[in-house]
């Protein structure tokens, strides 16, 4: 079967669109937050909640035979082509006012995601790709966009959510090998950080215990900007698990040498 790449394209865009007239209306008020663990913080919200119903909607309508999977409603439908949804990725960020959330629609294909969107409406930017191009769009404006092409550790600029992270013995080692190797660490930046790397404002994501709908859209984002992606094992990132996206093949090799030796 050939895949639409427009209609995937479109839908992408569609779903987005319409998950920013439910988000945005919401970003920065008072909001009822509820929590998902019973020990820990996981919060979640109407904006959450609401994104991902009319977000399943567009992608319905547009292909009722597609797959979906999406952070808050679970799992639907059975076929190789599915649709991932996180409607805010970054919620922590969301309800503090921090415009670093995003909402993240990825479309894989016998398991691997080819076509994903970041879209964050607070500040009006979206990050796109489809086979062939990833772009960012602004306002009327859509430019191509490449990774830095950075190849080595001491220069480069890493991202995670936050180093708490890896704190278990297993990991604590993995992060300070890759402080010590890398010139300058952020955090807090969610999905806005896969995003920035693909537009060549930093060099390397490490972050370990992604579910699927955390990652599969930006994986097509960073491969079609020229950048590679994979789990710490070397396997298929679209899934989830322990990640390490960077700017090019050679610096993921680097990247993952040195967190496999840790």
């Amino acid at each position: 079967m050939t895949l639409d790449l427009a209609k995937i394209e479109a839908t992408l865009l569609a779903a987005a669109k319409a998950a920013a007239a439910h988000t945005l209306p919401l970003f920065r008020t008072p909001l009822a937050i509820d929590n998902k663990f019973t020990v820990g913080f996981d919060p979640v919200t109407e904006a959450d909640r609401g994104a991902e119903t009319v977000i399943r909607a567009v992608i319905a309508e547009a292909f009722p035979d597609h797959a979906i999977v999406g952070e808050e409603w679970g799992s639907s439908g059975d076929s190789n082509d599915t649709w991932i949804i996180d409607p805010v990725d970054g919620t922590r960020a969301f309800i503090s006012g921090a415009p670093v959330w995003g909402t993240l629609i990825g479309f894989a294909h016998n398991g691997v995601a080819i076509s994903g969107i970041m879209s964050q409406p607070f500040i009006g930017e979206t990050f796109l790709a489809v086979p062939g191009r990833a772009t960012y769009r602004r306002g009327d404006t859509t430019t191509p966009i490449r990774t830095s092409g950075q190849i080595d550790l001491p220069p480069a600029r890493v991202f995670t959510t936050t180093p708490s992270l890896f704190n278990t013995p297993e990991l604590a080692g993995k992060w300070r090998a890759i402080e010590s190797a890398t010139r300058l660490q952020r955090f807090g930046m969610d999905c806005y950080g896969y995003a920035l790397l693909a537009a060549g404002h930093a060099d390397l994501v490490v972050e370990p215990y992604l579910n699927t709908y955390d990652i599969a859209a930006l994986v097509p984002i960073i491969r079609e900007a020229g950048g590679a992606i994979a789990c710490w094992d070397g396997s298929e990132p679209t899934g989830g698990g322990n990640v390490v996206a960077a700017a090019t093949p050679e610096l993921l090799e680097k990247a993952l040498a040195l967190v496999n030796a840790s």
